[in-house]
């Protein structure tokens, strides 16, 4: 499918380094659009680019938010003077005691709970809207499992542009919330998030003026992403982590990740050494561990039934491209129950103070579960990727956890309760 704004193509964009999409199957080549399937071999369409020289310095010298990596993204030359939520260069923790939980010898979890709206999803709307901007769109839109709902209707507002956000109906209260205080147009539908997700491509062929961010500007949004791998090399000194555990929803951020690392290397950026890639799913989603498990290229699609909305995608867009990446490093796949979920949320609060949402449960877990099986090297440095703020899946725990106990107001009463 394509869009055929006028205003788009009726003048010259300016994309910095981004040069073309190319088709992720065939390598069909075609000119920079608002379109995201090829018309050659119907696969995704990605952006293929011309960097020039990329210095270290060029990039420690930038803004302290993904612009610092605007030499490497498809955005304006003059994308940080515009009004923008400016995320990114969030912390990368070392995690001691975590890894001791896990037993390895080093971890590092990548916190982007930091962004402006607690997800990692501030990333891919940001270069998606600078995308939007010089093709002429007007309107910022996106189906959405809860914090793409939340980066869009906000970064519409900073940049007073006009939101429309679809969402299933049985989203997180919290997540509703969130996204509702922007004043944009959120829009619940009765269905899963594919039922939203196919609407949204309806809607994207009726409105010309509608910027779609993981739709008809999909081939921007997603370089977003890269921006992840970008930090985790520059804040580990530069240089590329030997493991690295990613959740997967639509697979679209692992096969970034990867190629933000794979970009640095033939940039000179780092020395191109060897990483392995982990996928993560929740059991009640997990179309693509699933394939991996049985070998199979082709992902079938499943109906979500999971604690970890953010990744109940049951057709995942990039599944195919998510078994080639983890293959190809030599990583694997797994699931992990609502249960372990809920313990791998626990984990990463008790250990190292990181309260995260439900996909970073499923990330922790899924760590744990490879550990155990001898599956992650344990004397590879490894990188963890937690996405999202634990405040926004509550009600994931609020049934779980609480209070040790409720006590009259006196010393002997809490004293009695601790042991002492």
């Amino acid at each position: 499918m394509t869009s055929t704004l006028t205003t788009a193509t009726d003048r010259t964009v300016d994309l910095g380094p981004a040069a073309e999409l190319v088709s992720k199957e065939e390598g069909h080549r075609q000119p920079l659009a608002p379109e995201f399937v090829s018309a050659d071999d119907f696969s995704p369409l990605e952006v293929a680019y011309d960097f020039g020289r990329v210095r270290r310095e060029d990039i420690e010298s930038g803004p302290a938010n993904i612009w610092r990596y605007k030499k490497l993204l498809p955005v304006p030359s003059n994308v940080e003077r515009i009004p923008n939520t400016e995320p990114g260069f969030t912390r990368l923790v070392r995690a001691d005691r975590l890894a001791k939980e896990l037993g390895l010898k080093r971890v590092w979890v990548k916190d982007d709970t930091g962004n402006p709206t607690h997800s990692f999803k501030d990333r891919v709307v940001a270069v998606a809207l600078a995308a939007a901007r010089e093709f002429g769109f007007d309107t910022l839109a996106c189906p959405s499992t809860g914090n793409l709902a939340n980066a869009v209707a906000a970064a519409a507002a900073r940049a007073g542009w006009r939101s429309v956000v679809l969402i299933p109906s049985s989203l997180e209260r919290a997540k509703i919330l969130t996204t509702a205080v922007y004043d944009g147009a959120l829009i619940a539908v009765d269905g899963n998030y594919d039922d939203v997700n196919r609407l949204a491509t309806e809607l994207a062929a009726e409105h010309e003026s509608w910027a779609f961010v993981n739709v008809n500007v999909r081939p921007y949004y997603s370089e977003g992403s890269k921006t992840l791998g970008y930090e985790v090399a520059e804040q580990l000194g530069w240089r590329l982590p030997e493991q690295i555990v990613v959740p997967i929803a639509s697979g679209s951020q692992l096969t970034k990740v990867d190629k933000g690392f794979r970009e640095l290397g033939e940039l000179g950026l780092v020395e191109p050494s060897p990483y392995t890639v982990f996928g993560a799913q929740a059991a009640g989603c997990s179309p693509v561990s699933t394939a991996f498990r049985s070998g199979h290229d082709v992902v079938q699609p499943v109906k979500p039934d999971t604690i970890a909305r953010s990744l109940a995608i049951g057709n995942p867009a990039d599944g195919p491209y998510v078994l080639d990446t983890v293959r190809r490093t030599g990583g694997a796949i797994e699931d992990v129950t609502d249960d372990e979920v809920r313990e791998g949320i626990r984990l990463l609060a008790r250990t190292e103070g990181i309260f995260t949402e439900t996909a970073g449960g499923v990330t922790v877990a899924t760590a744990k579960k490879l550990a155990e099986a001898g599956t992650l090297d344990p004397d590879a440095e490894t990188v963890l990727l937690i996405t999202g703020d634990g405040l926004k899946t509550l009600d994931a725990l609020e049934d779980h956890i609480g209070p040790k106990a409720t006590v009259p107001p006196s010393a002997a009463a809490v004293g009695e309760v601790l042991g002492e």
